[in-house]
């Protein structure tokens, strides 16, 4: 009998009253344990982590919640080696992918807990300068941030059960806003041991961190007027989101990560045999393979001037075939498993959709997998399509308004810059662009033309090659997040993070009355 993973919620540990949903190894198909939240009294247990997680906290100073994040740190760190086990089992990943995740959700942690320590011994951050409202300046206008008398609910996605968590985690705890985390299902394992480890070391106030595995029912509508929350996932489980009476009527503030057609677009100069060529090259097959492509910032649409459409086509071509897939307990294999056989399905049907625009220009489904039964396991190849030409760049409306969550990129050639501009914006808006060059005014130029319509522009040119932190890497002191069809939310940022969990307020008072606050 598999275990079935407890919900912490209400400051006590609870199992759901059903049978459970199986979380699935992806790639030996053996059920790993259960998950299941029917019965839960969601609403007491988002008045305990209002009243007591969330006031337990704002009696901490930013200083004291950023040792608390720093303690959870120290105990993450310490059972590192069984969430690398947890991740290879539940999602398929090899090591290097479960690093991004795993490794990546600790040291934001970390970074928060750093950065809290800047902030001091206060418990309000103030917004600016005091501002006269009259000729006397003795009467003035101060605008100041206090934390959200409310509870942040996170609802994630399967992809990054780790870092997910913490990105979203570090800011709202260090705001002095208690989190309940709702992990996807069919990853929710990763995430919950975290939860549990952190718990019973007795680290947060009771009520500051509680986790509900199994079904989302019934969340959204435990959520009142000073709750935020955040989601991570598709376009229509967003709409449903919005659409919701949480949000429509009682003005819950929510933040939104949704699709993204991320784009990776070679400058003119960069022609092929250069270094920024290859740089592209070395970071797009990355980009495909990590992870097998089920990351938010993935590389999906490729853009290169016409004249380099067969050389990188050619050279992405035979880097792919040396990614080996299968199993990620064996050392040899490269690239790991899809997370499920839904998935599996979904990126096998979107490359079908992609393909009736397209050609093949590596095909992953003849990849052969290593130490895996290709009738169980939920691998796929990497795959690379392309348009011969920039009509077929213009044409191919499929590509632009698709994305296939998995191992799947385009090739695009494009005629100038202005046509590689109007290309990449046909995305409606995305959460990374990276571009490729030598010539700085030529980067520049094209950086601040993407800027409108994403939330972070990644350059890479040769002096970087050795420095930059990567297209898909989502780093705690930039933006996360994208504006139109990306969903129009931020997180990260450094401290901009933490705008969202406060409350914006402008004080009106004497000059002594500002000076004392």
């Amino acid at each position: 009998m598999t275990p079935l993973l407890s919900n912490y919620i209400s400051g006590t540990w609870q199992d759901g009253t059903g049978a459970g949903t199986p979380l699935l190894d992806p790639v030996l198909g053996t059920e790993l344990a259960r998950v299941d939240a029917t019965g839960l009294d969601l609403e007491a247990g988002f008045a305990f982590a209002r009243n007591e997680g969330g006031a337990a906290l704002r009696a901490l100073t930013y200083a004291q919640r950023a040792a608390l994040l720093a303690a959870a740190v120290k105990v993450l760190q310490a059972n590192r080696d069984a969430y690398y086990e947890i991740a290879t089992a539940n999602s398929g990943t090899v090591k290097n992918d479960t690093a991004v995740d795993v490794d990546g959700g600790i040291f934001t942690l970390s970074t928060y807990a750093k950065l809290g320590e800047t902030l001091g011994e206060r418990r309000h951050m103030q917004d600016g300068e005091a501002a006269r409202l009259g000729k006397d300046p003795l009467f003035q206008s101060q605008h100041v941030q206090v934390p959200t008398r409310g509870v942040a609910l996170f609802i994630n996605a399967f992809n990054f059960p780790s870092w997910g968590l913490w990105e979203k985690a570090a800011p709202a705890l260090l705001s002095g806003v208690p989190v309940i985390v709702k992990p996807a299902t069919a990853t929710a394992w990763l995430t919950q041991r975290m939860v549990k480890d952190v718990v019973d070391a007795g680290i947060f106030p009771p009520g500051a961190l509680s986790i509900v595995c199994g079904s989302s029912a019934g969340l959204m509508d435990a959520l009142q007027p000073f709750d935020v929350m955040s989601f991570t996932g598709s376009a229509e489980t967003a709409a449903v989101i919005r659409s919701h009476p949480a949000i429509t009527q009682r003005s819950v503030r929510v933040n939104i990560e949704a699709d993204s057609l991320n784009s990776a677009v070679l400058l003119p100069d960069a022609a092929p045999g250069t270094e920024a060529f290859e740089l592209l090259i070395k970071e797009v097959a990355r980009e495909i393979t990590v992870k097998s492509g089920q990351k938010c910032t993935a590389i999906r649409r490729i853009f290169v001037p016409e004249a380099a459409y067969s050389a990188t086509a050619a050279a992405l071509s035979a880097r792919l075939a040396k990614t080996t897939v299968g199993n990620p307990r064996n050392e040899s294999v490269r690239m790991g498993a899809l997370v499920n056989r839904e998935q599996l399905s979904s990126v096998r049907q979107g490359i079908a959709h992609l393909q009736h625009q397209t050609e093949t220009l590596f095909d992953g489904a003849s990849v052969a997998l290593l130490d895996a039964d290709a009738t169980v396991a939920c691998c796929v190849g990497p795959t690379l399509l392309g348009t011969r030409d920039a009509q077929g760049s213009d044409s191919a409306d499929r590509v632009h308004d698709t994305e296939v969550f998995g191992p799947v990129a385009t090739l695009l050639p494009y005629r100038d810059a202005a046509h590689a501009l109007a290309l990449v914006r046909r995305g409606q808006g995305s959460l990374v662009t990276s571009l490729y060059g030598s010539d700085p005014a030529a980067l520049a130029a094209m950086a601040l033309e993407l800027a409108d319509s994403h939330g972070r522009v990644h350059v890479i040119s040769p002096d970087v090659a050795q420095l930059h932190t990567g297209h898909g890497n989502v780093m705690p002191q930039s933006l996360h997040g994208g504006p139109g069809r990306a969903g129009g939310g931020e997180e990260l940022g450094g401290l901009r993070a933490l705008g969202f969990y406060h409350r914006r307020c402008a004080v009106q008072a004497s000059t002594s009355v500002l000076q004392a606050m």
